[in-house]
Parts: structure tokens; sequence; C-alpha cells
């Protein structure tokens, strides 16, 4: 079996840094406090692998804070949607964010539910379009079972906003939705193959998963996905969340030994 055959598939919904007009108060934000909950890179660190192996992605180029991917449109409130049923607070860091996880304010005043349904037509819609196309692409190449990885990247140490503040965080963590969202055995899967490429590897804490993990992971239907976070601090600085190149590129080699071992030990689980 060719490695294009392999029922494995990557989404990358955080790395995007484009912000679409709906959202102009982003536009005026310093880039230290826009780029604070982007998971910058994340595609510049996992898109050679993926390309060199034949495993089929997704990402997007729009910014998180307009809309988020790992969200559903319905994650919003009163402080982010005119007029909406949620309490304000409800959803402060939802389908749009309100505020980022070290409290700086990014919307003032909520957005008109035009608004809204315009960024579900423009980000949201688009970016679930590509991966039903991806488990479609798998089904019609007679795969039953598919395999589907979420990557993220996450601060080195839990904010206030966080499960777990204060603490310092392995460098990847691995989350399946509490159990729910994988057949164990890919779990395992993954997890050795982060480990076995010299990452201290977390599972479930402080992340259980999210939107993605709980929509397309349902083992029940044979479709078994994860949520896995890289820790920023491996390849960038957090401070000014500029790149640390040296760095950077062990990160990717480390990455193709990982993502080299999950499509090669993916048939014994199949």
């Amino acid at each position: 079996m060719s490695s294009n055959d392999i029922p494995l598939i990557v989404t990358i919904p955080h790395s995007g840094e484009k912000v679409p007009p709906q959202t102009p108060w982003l536009k005026a934000l310093p880039e230290e406090v826009l780029m604070c909950d982007v998971d910058r890179y994340v595609d510049f660190l996992y898109e050679p692998s993926l390309q060199r192996l034949q495993i089929p992605y997704v990402k997007t180029e729009w910014h998180r804070y307009a809309a988020d991917l790992n969200r559903i449109p319905e994650d919003v409130d009163a402080s982010s949607v005119v007029g909406n049923a949620n309490p304000a607070g409800m959803h402060g860091r939802g389908f749009h964010w309100v505020i980022t996880t070290y409290k700086q304010q990014l919307m003032t005043e909520p957005m008109s539910l035009q608004a809204h349904n315009e960024l579900v037509e423009l980000i949201y819609n688009p970016f679930h379009e590509g991966i039903r196309k991806l488990y479609a692409d798998l089904h019609e190449k007679g795969h039953t079972k598919t395999f589907h990885i979420d990557a993220h990247s996450m601060p080195s140490v839990g904010t206030s906003e966080h499960r777990d503040p204060g603490e310092r965080r392995a460098d990847i963590v691995v989350s399946d939705s509490k159990g729910k969202s994988c057949d164990p055995r890919f779990k395992d899967l993954v997890i050795t193959a982060y480990v076995t490429a010299g990452f201290k590897v977390g599972y479930n804490w402080p992340y259980f998963g999210g939107r993605v993990t709980e929509q397309y992971g349902v083992p029940a239907r044979d479709q078994h996905t994860l949520q896995v976070e890289m820790n920023r601090a491996l390849y960038m600085d957090e401070k000014t969340k500029k790149l640390k190149p040296d760095e950077a590129k062990n990160v990717q080699d480390r990455v193709l030994f990982a993502m080299s071992y999950i499509r090669n030990n993916l048939l014994h689980i199949m």
C-alpha cells in the first residue's frame, strides 16, 4: 500500500493570520496581541512532512480571532454578536474572540448578526467543506476507517484563562475528548510516535480536545480523530512571536519522524 493510500488526514485550523474586513478592530492591534493565540508556524512545521509523505491536509489563511475553526458558529454570546441570547462572557474565547488568553480586550462591542453570518460563509464553511472532501476522497478509495490529526500549538505555561494556570507544559499534548474521539490504539500510536521522535508527551491535560475532535471523531462510524498541541517554546520566542530558525528546523525534522512513524504503523490498527 503506497503512502497516499493510507487513510490519514491532517487539519491545521489556527495558523492563519489574514484579518477579514468584517473585523476591523483586529487590524489596529500590535503584533504581540494579534498573534497571542494564533498557532503561528504550525503550518510551517507540518507542511514539509505532509507534502513529502503525501498526507492530505487542509488549513486556513484566516485569523482565529475572527472565526475560530475549532469552535462552531453557535459558540457566541451577547458580547460577540449583537442580540445573542447567550449571556456576555459565556463564549469570550468562542467562535469570535472577545479577549485573549491573557485577558487582553479584542472586541469593544459585539458585531452585527450579518457580520457573523458573513464570517461563517467566508471562513467556517469552506474549511469544513475541505475536511469533508478529504473524508469523501478516502471513502472513494474504499477506506471505511479514517484517521485524523488536528494540529495546534499552545503556550509553554498555562495562563489564568486555562485549566492549568502557571503550570509548565509538555512538548506535545495529545487529546481525544476524554477517550471519546478515537480508537485508543490510534491514541497510543500517536503518543508513541511523538515520544520516539524525542518529544515529552502529555495526554488530555490541559486540553481535552475541541469541536474538531467532537465533530469528526466518531469511532462508531470508524472516524478516529486526535488533537495534537505543540509547545510554542520549542520553536519560537513566545514574547515577540518570532521564529527561532535552528530550533524550528529541529522540530520540523522530528515532526517528519513522528508523521512517518504514524503513517508506517497505521496498518497495524486498521
